[in-house]
């Protein structure tokens, strides 16, 4: 049974910094792109970035380019998003993904709240 655990949102001001991670387990980490997405109230569940399964190949949503940085660590299957400069538009749940799409796995979801 697959199972990712997010830790690490919270409430910050915008232009502060948050820290997202996820820890996998029941699966082959190493085999997976891993992700993370957001979900705002309203809104359709949005990719933010992934990366590869060796850590290389990295993409970015354009709105996060230069702010965000997502890494992992396999021997840990661990996953992280290293939030910089963030937003007021960055409020949502973030949700840690294995597969880089919207048919893998996601976790419960981490909060992240930023206040003008």
């Amino acid at each position: 049974q697959v199972q990712l655990v997010e830790s690490g949102g919270g409430s910050v001001q915008a232009g502060g910094s948050l820290r997202l991670s996820c820890v996998a387990s029941g699966v082959t980490f190493s085999n997976y792109v891993m992700g993370w997405f957001r979900g705002a109230p309203g809104k359709e569940r949005e990719l933010v970035a992934t990366i590869g399964r060796n850590g290389g190949n990295t993409y970015y949503v354009n709105s996060v380019k230069g702010r965000f940085t997502i890494s992992r660590d396999n021997a840990k299957s661990t996953v992280s998003l290293q939030m910089n400069s963030l937003k007021p538009e960055g409020t949502a749940v973030y949700y840690c993904n294995a597969g880089g799409s919207l048919a893998g796995w996601f976790g419960q979801g981490a909060q992240v709240t930023v206040s003008s």
